[in-house]
This record gives structure tokens, C-alpha cells and sequence, in this order.
């Protein structure tokens, strides 16, 4: 017989078929694993029947002492619910495509803590080991590094040099400033002003070890190779075993006994965040799909077939109307084939929706300075010169622009 079917049996029949086959036991060895199981449905069956039969009494308003409750649980505020590592290292999921999902995901004012590998003068490296704040991933196996500038490494007391506070192998808790997600960048800061507004209180530099997320702890003995399955580490945790953790899970998510969530969007449609309309999450998906369009479109351009990237990246656009890593793509292109006044548009538009997008940023600049040189063999000049102009008002430390932008200033001083 089917253990399945058995377990159902014994549900229906109650404990008198499990003595039918204690006896079976004694004459087939076979049924001792089975009878083991079945003790256990019938203990968890007995205590559905108890819940069921004193339900009235056990869900009473009376019971509730939210405030007592809350007192008695002040012992560990660090954790109060349990913080589990994420989901996906308890699944078979591609290093890969957790990648991917990194870079779609990550956004700028989120928290990170690394560690430092290599120090320069123009700033230092860290290997990324996880996030924290609203945003929870451990990647230390993913081999993501960030740099953090010089210029976002705040000076520290006495030291002229404020790299010289820092060694290799110090922890670091930092704020995203800037991604690239076209080539999978990351640019760090220590100045809290990177932080999102919820997080701008949370101290960012060198930590300890005691500094680090519970997520990433736990996380640890999952990844070392620890035979633990979800279900057993979240019964560990200390914050599963505290009985305000419903309460407390309720109002971080900002639900109540006065006003139940629903999906019916007639019925409570006024208590929705924005973020959980459809519209804004097809915002979000189209923004995914759009980006996976533009990868393909580099894989073309990198072998040759212009055509092919260039249906992929009018395909994101098509999708996603202000993707910038399309449009920086797409202008790259039209200015590798010729095109310098469509690539500037592409280029301008992307700066329009990201104004801190640095390859956008710093291929406008080389395509206006490529544009103006043209202007200047058609003889036409001062247009040449508003084009230099644009270049360095965007990035003053652009030396091809002022370069050209004084000789063509003197030749027409000359003529």
C-alpha cells in the first residue's frame, strides 16, 4: 500500500488502523518506516482536532496582549521575527542568471558591505559579500566588485591622505552611487548622502564582523556546505520563536485587523502603494526585457552584425521607451557606423532620464567634439565652436574639447 494512501487511511479512520498495523509490523519489517510516519500524521491530525474544537477559545480577543507581549520579547530587538537568508540559496539557481538578477534588481542608495582587495591612489576596490536595508542578497559568490573614488572616501581626523585609514581586507558597509548595469559596474560611497532616505542614519565605513547582516550569518552555514533545509533553520532562528512575530511582520507590512488587504482593486484600491499597481510593475518587467534585448544586441555588435544589434536595440526602445542603456547602446552605434547627430539625440536622451549615466555622459562628449571637427571642414564655425562648448559644459575636465575648442577660437581670431 501506498504510503500516501496510508496516511490518508489513518486520517479517516483514526488510531484503530494504526493498531492493525502495529500487528502488521511484527510479521513485515518493511511497514516499520511506515508506521513511524504514520505516528506522526496522527499526532499533527489530533492537533488539528484540537485547534478545530477549541477554536473559539484560543482565538478570543481576550487573548490578545499585544503590549505584554512586546515587553516580554525586549531581550533581542536585533531579531524580532525570523531573518532567514534569501530564498534562492535553498534553490538550484545558475550563478549566471543570479547575476543578472543582481544587476536588474540593484539600485542606487542601496546598502552594501564588501571587502577591501585592492587600494590605489584613485580610490579602492571591494569584493561585494552582500546587501542589507530593504534590499537583501548575499553574493559573495558572484565575484561582484564595486570601487569606491577617493573622493567618496570621507577624511578622517589627522590623516592627510584618507586612503591611508583603510587596509586590505578591512570589511566595508557603503551606498550604491552609480551602476552601470551595460557593463556591470558598480560605484560606492561612504558619504551617507548616497544612502536612500530611510537608510541615511546607518553608519557606513569600516565594520566588524559583529556588524554583519543576520542574513549573511545564517547564510554562511547554508553555503559552507550544512545540510540544514529551510524549515529547520527557520526553526532555530529566535526571532520564530517570539509570539509578537505576527504582530510585528503585520505592521511592517502595513497590515491591520480593521482593514484586510485584498487584490480586488474596487474594494481597497485607496490603500495600495503605487509600486503595486500594474502599471508600475509592467514598468518594471518591460525594464528586465528591454535589458536582456540590449545584451543581445552587444553580443551582435561585438561579432559584426550591425544589423542584428540594431533591430535588438530598437526592439528594447520599442519596449521600454527610456531605456538608457539602450539609447547609450543604440548611440554608440549610430556613431561606429557615422550617424554622429542621431547618436547625439540617443546620447541626450539617456542623460535626460539619468543625468549621472557616465558612458552616456562621456560618449556625448567624444561624439560632439567627432561633430564639431566636421562643422569645421564645412567651414562652419560657429556652430563647431557651440558644439566644444557643450562638450565642456558637460564635462569641464575634457581635454579634447578645450583642445579644440582654443585652436578653433584662434582661427577665427585669424580670419
Amino acid at each position: 500500500m501506498d504510503r500516501d494512501l496510508l496516511r490518508q487511511s489513518v486520517s479517516y479512520h483514526g488510531p484503530s488502523l494504526f493498531s492493525l498495523l502495529k500487528c502488521e509490523q511484527s510479521e513485515n519489517p518493511d511497514f516499520k518506516q511506515v508506521v513511524a510516519d504514520l505516528s506522526k500524521s496522527i499526532a499533527v491530525n489530533l492537533q488539528f482536532q484540537f485547534i478545530a474544537r477549541k477554536a473559539d477559545l484560543l482565538f478570543a480577543p481576550s487573548w490578545k496582549s499585544t503590549t505584554l507581549v512586546e515587553e516580554e520579547w525586549q531581550e533581542d530587538l536585533r531579531e524580532p521575527y525570523a531573518i532567514m537568508p534569501p530564498l534562492e540559496q535553498f534553490m538550484e539557481v545558475s550563478y549566471e542568471e543570479r547575476r543578472e538578477l543582481f544587476y536588474r534588481d540593484v539600485e542606487r542608495g542601496d546598502l552594501v558591505i564588501g571587502r577591501i582587495t585592492s587600494i590605489r591612489d584613485f580610490g579602492f576596490f571591494v569584493n561585494l559579500l552582500c546587501t542589507a536595508g530593504d534590499f537583501e542578497r548575499d553574493i559573495e559568490d558572484l565575484e561582484i566588485t564595486g570601487l569606491c573614488p577617493v573622493r567618496d572616501v570621507p577624511s578622517t581626523g589627522n590623516h592627510d591622505d584618507p586612503l591611508s585609514y583603510y587596509q586590505i581586507g578591512d570589511l566595508i558597509r557603503a551606498g550604491v552611487k552609480d551602476i552601470d548595469r551595460y557593463h556591470e559596474k558598480l560605484t560606492i560611497s561612504l558619504y551617507s548622502s548616497s544612502l536612500a532616505p530611510n537608510l541615511d542614519r546607518i553608519k557606513l565605513g569600516v565594520i566588524s564582523k559583529e556588524d554583519l547582516p543576520l542574513h549573511y550569518i545564517r547564510g554562511e552555514k547554508v553555503g559552507s556546505g550544512n545540510s540544514d533545509a529551510y524549515e529547520r533553520l527557520l526553526d532555530s532562528s529566535p526571532g520564530f520563536s517570539n509570539p509578537a512575530n505576527v504582530d510585528v511582520l503585520l505592521r511592517k507590512l502595513g497590515i491591520n485587523d480593521t482593514r484586510s488587504p485584498s487584490l480586488m482593486r474596487g474594494l481597497q484600491s485607496k490603500h495600495f502603494i503605487e509600486d503595486d499597481f500594474a502599471t508600475a510593475i509592467r514598468k518594471k518587467q518591460s525594464a528586465s526585457w528591454a535589458l536582456k534585448c540590449v545584451k543581445a544586441g552587444v553580443d551582435h555588435f561585438k561579432s559584426g552584425r550591425h544589423v542584428d544589434a540594431m533591430n535588438e536595440y530598437n526592439k528594447a526602445l520599442e519596449i521600454d521607451t527610456n531605456n538608457v542603456e539602450a539609447l547609450v547602446a543604440r548611440g554608440a552605434l549610430y556613431a561606429t557606423k557615422g550617424s554622429l547627430m542621431k547618436a547625439i539625440d540617443d546620447f541626450e536622451l539617456a542623460l535626460e532620464s539619468c543625468p549621472t549615466h557616465r558612458n552616456a555622459k562621456k560618449y556625448l562628449c567624444q561624439t560632439l567634439v567627432e561633430r564639431g571637427g566636421q562643422l569645421e571642414e564645412e567651414e562652419k564655425l560657429v556652430t563647431a565652436e557651440g558644439l566644444y562648448k557643450r562638450a565642456i559644459a558637460l564635462d569641464d575636465t575634457f581635454q579634447e574639447a578645450d583642445e579644440a575648442l582654443q585652436k578653433l577660437q584662434m582661427r577665427i581670431q585669424v580670419s
